[in-house]
């Protein structure tokens, strides 16, 4: 478990350097925040995946800044040790650069560490405005959810050699203007590992492979807690959702039975 202190953006280079896995998982309450932290999670990420798991949306891309600050508060309020990054949600800094930095820092404001943005050298000169006006980047690369459409699906990348010199490009300009560490999402394991070795800060996968930095998946995944499908690279550690309706029939049975109260 990690030493129990607060984690800052330079703590993941050490971790790099030290050869230690990061551990990263998603939350969106107080509550599930608050046990991540007390289980020793690195990075707890309030991904726009809330969009999907917890408000029954096909896709990510109806999250709005007023939903993903609400859940921004909830978590960063819970959190001791671990770091907090936010996800600005589609539309919130594809705009203007000014734009893009007012709403980031709204993130900083509710109590969150840094913002994680999707895309490469396309948002290169965003991230860079971010970074310079004091707010911490992550970067995302790989399938980019909020890309869905123009990337025709949820297709794994970087199976080609142009495919995957074009992700390493986008990987090292996004260290360049300064990104803490990179989150590569759906990415063939060599390319990944190809990416990994040439950077100086963190990679962060999520269903690219073994050779991270650092693995992340969303927490109810690996809790049985969200059933419209199951990605192939996650792992289910306990089946919540049967407990769940466990817990409720015999409720229920109690009550009708006049065993409760």
């Amino acid at each position: 478990m990690t030493e129990k202190r607060k984690l800052t953006i330079f703590s993941f280079t050490d971790l790099k350097k030290q050869h230690v896995p990061i551990v990263s998982l998603t939350a969106y309450d107080y509550f599930t925040a608050k046990y991540l932290d007390e289980a020793g999670v690195d990075l707890i990420l309030v991904g726009d995946s809330v969009e999907m798991v917890l408000y029954g949306s096909e896709t990510t891309l109806s999250a709005t800044m007023q939903k993903m600050l609400y859940h921004t508060e909830a978590v960063a309020r819970a959190v001791k040790h671990a770091f907090v990054s936010a996800d600005m949600p589609f539309l919130s800094y594809q705009g203007s650069i000014n734009d893009a930095v007012i709403n980031a820092g709204k993130f900083l404001q509710v109590g969150a560490q840094a913002v994680k943005i999707e895309g490469g050298k396309n948002f290169a000169n965003v991230a860079k405005a971010m970074i310079e006006s004091g707010i911490p980047v992550l970067g995302h690369i790989g399938m980019l959810p909020q890309s869905v459409n123009e990337l025709g699906g949820y297709r794994t990348q970087g199976k080609s050699e142009a495919e995957a010199e074009r992700l390493i490009e986008d990987a090292l300009m996004l260290q360049d203007v300064g990104v803490f560490a990179l989150v590569i999402e759906k990415t063939y394991s060599e390319t990944a590992a190809r990416i990994t070795e040439a950077m100086k800060i963190p990679t962060i996968g999520i269903g690219s492979g073994p050779h991270c930095d650092g693995q992340i998946l969303v927490l109810n995944d690996i809790l049985g807690l969200y059933d419209k499908f199951m990605p192939p690279f996650a792992r289910k550690y306990t089946d919540l959702k049967s407990e769940i309706i466990k817990a409720a029939s015999q409720f229920a049975e109690d009550v009708r039975n006049k065993k409760f109260p």
